[in-house]
């Protein structure tokens, strides 16, 4: 008889958590008999425990004041990039100051998916959450993006937010969602511009026009594993292949940090964890507690780039077999980012997606495996604008037309002005000629959903080939804004 597991979410709030409080947690989930812990893609760490010891478990957390949630993630963890500072670039103004500023202003446990991330780094995703703080070139002034829950309408908010507003301004916009949604939880169409002007109404908040567009960093994921020297000092990444991290390896790292005077570790969205200002004279410490435990910290650069679903077997065993095939052939994946998603609406990151078109339920046993190759345009993982590549493959089937993808997009990047162009089937392309067809795309100025004829719209039920000159009473797919919503954004090439 299988021992019911219950899953213990504690949110590191910015993915960050001093030494003595993940002792405490550790503490607590060792008495409880847990042998390893889990961190997700929110920064947030995850315990399972056996039903029989469960009690004992909250108990601890209780008295070391550990608030958690129980089989349950009705307040998302903060995700930050404060992570990235100084190891994998260096800030303009979001200090650690303005980030720890921020965060003890939440006065509350929001609802809703909050990011605070700054606009130099490529390694924390950009709009993975429901309300986006993106930080400005002026300083202590962010952008927002909304992306309104259970949909993926992205809405700019016209103004610059100060740093000290954010914690006030998310409250506002989370009440005001999930009072009336009805306007703006998982619709088809949202009016942006209403919610803004509700805000407004709501409170007073400093306004600083904008005065410069966004502009994001060209994605290269960071080696973030292993120890590197910045300055005078190194750090350290930690990446399990099961995203198992044993509790008494963990119990370990926290005592070095507390010996040697480091106050702070900090979680990933790519399920690991980073050490900072380890001194060089203690090298040998951190040598010997990973040497103690068997842990690897030189796996595969193309092995690090996968997101998968929290708590995920299945998209897990799927990720591993994949970077083995990847490795026996010695697939280059730089730049690129790989995501798995068994469920929809998840907000995985990635310029390649991998879903699964059958549902994939606990227990479930499954007649047949059958799975989609997506890409975002351009490849930037950042982009919510998926590309459908190839449906109703086999797992075997998957690994070639994955590598093919990845040719895709190195021959794009050796083109001097890369262009979305159609993706064609081995046979397709064989008897291809070389003349070129060249015809405007265009973009939803509401949600920036694109339509470009090279893939028509299949949820609109428009072919291949169509002109969108020629589309009557056409609605955007994914907001229901009209056709007049849309403009011309810029040219794609196909092959005739």
């Amino acid at each position: 008889m299988t021992t019911k597991e219950y899953t213990v979410k504690i949110n590191l709030t910015g993915g960050i958590v001093s030494a003595g409080d993940l002792y405490h947690i550790l503490e607590a989930a060792e008495k409880a008999e847990v042998q390893n812990i889990r961190f997700g893609n929110r920064q947030q760490l995850f315990i399972m425990v056996a039903h029989d010891k469960l009690w004992d478990l909250q108990r601890d957390l209780i008295e070391a004041d550990i608030i958690y949630e129980l089989d349950a993630d009705e307040h998302p963890n903060i995700l930050s990039s404060y992570v990235t500072e100084d190891v994998f670039y260096h800030a303009n103004w979001v200090r650690e100051g303005v980030y720890k500023d921020i965060l003890d202003l939440f006065d509350y446990r929001p609802q809703v998916k909050i990011n605070l991330v700054d606009n130099n780094q490529a390694f924390v995703p950009f709009f993975t959450g429901n309300l986006n703080f993106i930080s400005s070139e002026t300083s202590n002034y962010w952008f927002l993006y909304i992306r309104f829950p259970k949909t993926n309408i992205i809405y700019q908010w016209p103004s610059l937010v100060y740093s000290e507003d954010i914690p006030g301004i998310s409250s506002a916009i989370e009440r005001l969602i999930f009072a009336h949604k009805e306007l703006f939880y998982d619709q088809r169409a949202i009016d942006g511009n209403r919610l803004h002007d509700m805000v407004r109404a709501s409170g007073n908040f400093v306004i600083q026009p904008i005065t410069h567009s966004l502009k994001l960093p060209e994605f290269k994921l960071p080696y973030y594993e292993g120890f590197n020297r910045y300055g005078n000092k190194l750090w350290l990444g930690i990446y399990r292949r099961d995203e198992l991290f044993p509790v008494s390896f963990l119990k370990n790292i926290c005592k070095i940090c507390l010996q040697t005077r480091i106050g702070q570790l900090y979680t990933t969205p790519w399920k690991s964890l980073v050490v900072k200002g380890i001194e060089l004279p203690d090298r040998d410490l951190w040598d010997n507690v990973l040497s103690s435990f068997r842990i690897n910290v030189r796996h595969a650069s193309n092995e690090l780039n996968w997101q998968v679903e929290d708590q995920c077997a299945y998209g897990l065993n799927l990720k591993n077999y994949l970077v083995q095939k990847f490795n026996e052939d010695d697939v280059r994946t730089y730049r690129l980012c790989f995501a798995i998603k068994t469920q929809p609406k998840t907000g995985l990151f990635g310029s390649i997606i991998i879903r699964t078109q059958q549902d994939i339920a606990n227990g479930a046993t499954l007649t047949e495996e059958l799975f989609e190759i997506l890409y975002t345009r351009d490849f930037n993982p950042n982009s919510k604008d998926f590309i459908s590549y190839k449906k109703g493959l086999s797992k075997e089937e998957l690994h070639g037309h994955l590598v093919a993808l990845c040719e895709f997009y190195y021959e794009q990047q050796s083109d001097p002005e890369p262009l979305a162009v159609a993706v064609l089937s081995s046979e397709q392309a064989q008897s291809a000629t070389t003349e070129l067809a060249v015809h405007k795309v265009y973009q939803c100025q509401h949600c920036f959903t694109m339509y470009d004829e090279n893939f028509g719209d299949e949820f609109n039920k428009v072919p291949q080939g169509t002109p969108f000159e020629e589309i009557a009473g056409y609605e955007c797919p994914t907001c229901g804004a009209p056709k007049e919503n849309f403009a011309v954004t810029g040219s794609s090439l196909a092959l005739t």
